[in-house]
């Protein structure tokens, strides 16, 4: 019996572990990028720097610095309970010129949701970004990335693109901001979109260490710009699109 408890424990651990290493080093989001928005091909070399989970009090204003610096336009997905929480950091975020999407209230992963939860959760969060910024939101970024086929029809059906990413940058993982460059000029890709984090942590959605990620940002600016890239917002890269399918 003590045997079968140790065999069992150590199943256990292992399974545990190789969730862990899955969830660090593969992007599940290339599981369910069908019908969906997650790079956009054009012959221009641009890119979209996009940021999930804020506003948060504390990493969102020195990530806007840093953007301000750099001269980098971007898009934030939000809560709509941080924008509640965080209102000034919000309005901010659209006073400097940035764009805002909409991820979800409560952040929740989306798979287990009755279509009348998905529905509440994504007009919560519109409702409190309206609220507090003005701003209606036309872009939708599932947590997780994980979203049926039936949900992703659902959001389509209530007005809203779904906006994935073609490079995650893990920063929630804490890498160094060189490794985070790094990885990301070896595999840049005109039409790309990037996904940061300007708050979570790697079990909550407020909290973290965005330090890595608020250094990546003048270093990927000066590299990328370096090789002819120019930082655009998702409704930018859409409108990219849209003019290069009429040629």
């Amino acid at each position: 019996m003590r045997k079968i408890i140790y065999l069992s424990a150590a199943s256990l651990g292992i399974i545990i572990l190789g969730v862990i290493l899955f969830t660090i080093f593969f992007d599940q989001a290339v599981i369910v990028r069908r019908g969906t928005i997650y790079r956009v091909r054009s012959p221009e070399k641009v890119v979209a720097l996009t940021f999930d989970d804020g506003p948060s009090a504390d990493w969102t204003p020195k990530i806007l610095d840093e953007l301000k610096k750099a001269r980098l336009p971007a898009t934030f997905f939000m809560l709509g309970n941080h924008v509640e929480q965080y209102p000034q950091v919000a309005r901010r975020v659209v006073a400097e010129g940035h764009e805002i999407g909409n991820h979800t209230y409560d952040h929740h992963v989306l798979i287990y949701y009755k279509p009348e939860e998905l529905e509440r959760e994504i007009n919560d969060a519109q409702r409190a970004i309206k609220s507090v910024t003005g701003v209606e939101t036309k872009y939708f970024r599932p947590p997780k990335a994980w979203l049926t086929a039936a949900e992703k029809k659902q959001i389509k059906q209530m007005g809203y693109k779904t906006i994935l990413w073609s490079l995650n940058s893990k920063d929630w993982v804490t890498f160094h901001d060189k490794q985070i460059t790094a990885y990301i000029l070896n595999n840049i890709h005109s039409g790309d979109i990037i996904l940061f984090h300007d708050s979570g942590g790697v079990f909550t959605t407020e909290g973290g260490n965005r330090k890595q990620t608020v250094k990546t940002i003048p270093r990927l600016a000066r590299k990328l710009r370096e090789k002819g890239y120019r930082f655009v917002t998702i409704s930018e890269l859409l409108s990219l699109r849209e003019k290069n399918a009429d040629k």
